[in-house]
């Protein structure tokens, strides 16, 4: 009796394991058609689908970089049979002795290459693909993959934009899911730091194979294909046209030409000369070695990555910082006999002008002596080393010394000494004011980035406030908040009527900036002068506009170009009228800083 239980139990147990079990496998084969995909895989060819790589648009959505269709040419050896190589290489514009040499190369690694696919040309234009396709029957095994890549309606800034390249082998090992061998990544600009969210992501077709591994039709009738996701578009904050003409203004020039708009630090041109065009960008592969040899250094993109002496706009630094320290008031009068004697055997020159000078005078004609004793006064109110540091807290808070944090790749911090470097050089308690008198005039160890000094354009603007600088519109917390200088606000309106004269002060009144006056502008401006070792001196402006309620603030770098009043004053004023007019009206001047060459490009 108790035998026929055991039977009994055992035998509804071993039912109910085989119901689960037929029940399960039904669900597998008949239900989840996934797991007869992964069974399949092997009789199953996955072709990829590239997305249409995000569109970047300027201020005003136009176009900067779009995409256009194009097709890569692919080739699986063991399908290809006997071909005409001639007809080949005709249909898709190659020479005969490529398409020997690769298929002579996938002859000697038969072996290792087995039944994959290989791309055979990269790129073809749709004119030239069609011109392929109405005979590729003859041409067993070779098939094309369409592809999209970047066209540039406007040619606005190649350093800006960057440029797309294919993926090295640590691009792959850092996202393998991502890229493999022959895909394309944003390089550098724009292209780079928004890579993520302009690529999009891949998807596929799936094909059955046949025994001989030849492709056949869709699986499921392309039930499980996955389609791709088109990357998503970007919005940048600069105008195309002013980028334009920006780089019109400095074509035969070294130097960098930044716009910003003072009240949201949205950068409205950013252009590095002599630069990129958006030719060479869509062709960079054909341009690269002549861009990387040229000694003018075009991929080079000086406006975050060059550090160069501020020059004499430094000053306003200066002023402010000794106004609040409480060693200089506005109507304080310095004298100055064509420069400052700081000890004596050594003068720091100064141009001709009427002395003494008080603050409004000395800036609108940029006086050298004036803030020598500024900075003198700063340093000497107590121990030099304790004085030097206090001031140099004051210049970081206006930006520099530290990358401003803004979205471009690659900024440079440039450099404010520290008392500590000073000990090594001199030894501690063995330098005052004497050994550093060159830092009065933004001269000696400091080192700014162009970008840097059109924020201290944008803070003199904002009368002493940024926003961090930037060029993509993303509602990013750190782009919105406003980072206020160590100065007291209240500073910043006794130094403006100085720079309002020295653009806008009567015809030879002494404003080292009259160049950039236009009328009903009120352009407020402040010229620098900055020695260059590898020759003529750097030629520095800052300005903004109108004086009240400013709409832009710029910087004009000019390496070799001389005095600050000569080259990079007028160029930056042209700038500043095309933004806030739409035209310019002076004709004249115009077209001598256009032709205004100082390098072979």
């Amino acid at each position: 009796m108790e035998i026929n239980n055991r039977t009994k139990v055992l035998g509804i147990v071993l039912g109910v394991v085989v119901a689960i079990l037929v029940g399960r496998l039904f669900q597998i084969q008949i239900l989840d058609g996934s797991y007869k995909r992964d069974a399949s895989n092997n009789s199953m060819i996955y072709e990829t689908i590239y997305p249409p790589r995000g569109i970047i648009y300027d201020r005003d959505d136009r176009v900067l970089v779009g995409n256009k269709v194009c097709y890569d040419i692919l080739v699986t050896p063991r399908e290809v049979t006997e071909f005409d190589t001639l007809a080949l290489a005709e249909a898709l514009g190659i020479t005969p002795e490529f398409v020997r040499e690769r298929m002579a190369y996938y002859r000697e690694r038969r072996r290792s290459i087995g039944y994959q696919t290989l791309t055979f040309v990269k790129q073809l234009p749709v004119e030239r693909y069609m011109r392929f396709a109405e005979t590729a029957y003859a041409f067993p095994g070779f098939r094309g993959q369409v592809r999209s890549i970047r066209e540039y309606p406007f040619d606005a800034g190649g350093n800006l934009l960057g440029y797309m390249g294919e993926v090295n082998a640590t691009d792959i090992k850092a996202e393998p899911e991502t890229y493999k061998a022959g895909d394309y990544i944003g390089k550098t600009g724009l292209e780079a730091i928004r890579e993520k969210e302009l690529r999009g992501k891949k998807g596929y077709h799936i094909f059955l194979r046949d025994s001989r591994n030849r492709r056949q039709n869709a699986y499921a009738d392309g039930e499980f294909d996955l389609p791709a996701e088109p990357g998503t578009d970007i919005v940048t904050t600069i105008d195309a046209p002013l980028q334009q003409y920006g780089q019109r203004l400095m074509a035969g020039k070294k130097g960098s030409l930044i716009a910003i708009e003072p009240a949201t630090g949205e950068i409205l041109a950013m252009v590095s000369s002599p630069g990129i065009s958006v030719d060479e960008l869509a062709n960079i592969g054909q341009h690269y070695g002549r861009l990387v040899m040229d000694p003018n250094r075009p991929m080079f993109n000086r406006t975050v990555q060059a550090s160069y002496p501020p020059g004499s706009v430094f000053k306003l630094v200066n002023g402010l910082i000794g106004m609040q320290e409480g060693v200089l008031e506005p109507w304080y009068k310095y004298p100055c006999t064509r420069g400052y004697a700081y000890s004596s055997k050594h003068k720091l020159g100064c141009h001709a002008h009427r002395s003494p000078l008080d603050l409004t005078e000395a800036v609108m004609m940029s006086c050298n002596a004036y803030f020598c004793y500024v900075f003198k006064n700063l340093l000497e109110k107590g121990p030099t080393a304790e004085c030097f540091d206090r001031w140099r807290d004051y210049v970081l808070s206006f930006g520099f010394g530290a990358p401003l944090g803004s979205d471009f790749p690659s900024e440079l911090g440039g450099n404010i000494p520290t008392s500590k470097y000073y000990d090594r050089v001199y030894g501690a308690r063995h330098w005052r004011f004497s050994n550093v008198v060159s830092l009065s005039i933004g001269q000696g160890e400091i080192g700014a980035t162009p970008l840097q000094i059109a924020n201290l354009a944008a803070i003199m603007a904002n009368r002493g406030w940024y926003r961090v600088p930037h060029i993509v519109r993303s509602g990013e917390e750190r782009f919105t908040e406003k980072h206020y200088t160590l100065v007291d606000t209240t500073h910043f309106e006794k130094v403006i009527p100085g720079m309002w004269q020295a653009v806008n002060a009567p015809w030879g009144a002494g404003g080292t900036a009259a160049a950039a006056a236009v009328p009903g502008l009120d352009i407020c401006g402040k010229t620098g002068t900055a020695q260059n070792p590898h020759g003529a001196d750097n030629s520095v402006f800052i300005c903004f506009a109108p004086k009240d309620n400013p709409r832009i603030a710029v910087v004009g770098y000019v390496e070799g170009g001389g005095w600050g009043g000569s080259t990079s004053c007028p160029i930056a004023s042209l700038l500043v009228e095309k933004y806030l007019t739409g035209e310019i009206s002076r004709p004249a001047l115009e077209e001598r800083m256009l032709k205004l060459r100082f390098i072979d490009e």
